[in-house]
């Protein structure tokens, strides 16, 4: 089982326009629209992590975003591997823990969370089979 730095470095690796929420792309911005995908890769690698959605200002608008969050003694830490798609001063205005088992995905999001738990699982084969042969 890789640890959340390396799952960290593959997903954003593996990030592109097909894994993004309707394509969406801004030069200098890899994270923008990878933040559902993104939550699904890491509860995948992390099935205690849960999902979270919620809302951010981002200083223009209030966005919708997912991120993980991992209850630990009654204390629930945040997990957010795509915040930094939000201008600094952005701020979360509410967010709840998603019910696993009712995401009602689309059958299109469905497929864009597959490739990029794909894609992370092909970088960290191909990377952690390189750094093995290394040592």
């Amino acid at each position: 089982m890789p640890d959340l730095i390396y799952v960290r470095q593959a997903l954003e690796a593996s990030w592109g326009v097909d894994t993004s929420y309707r394509g969406v792309q801004q030069d200098g911005n890899p994270a923008l629209g990878q933040c559902y995908p993104t939550s699904r890769t890491v509860q995948y690698f992390f099935p205690d992590t849960e999902i979270i959605k919620g809302k951010v200002w981002n200083g223009k608008e209030v966005e919708t975003h997912f991120w993980n969050g991992l209850l630990v003694n009654d204390i629930l830490y945040h997990i957010d591997l795509t915040w930094q798609q939000f201008p600094a001063g952005s701020l979360v205005r509410e967010y709840a823990i998603v019910d696993r088992y009712s995401l009602g995905d689309s059958e299109q999001t469905i497929e864009r969370c597959a490739l990029l738990t794909q894609r992370v699982l092909d970088y960290l084969k191909a990377n952690m089979r390189s750094s093995s042969q290394r040592q």
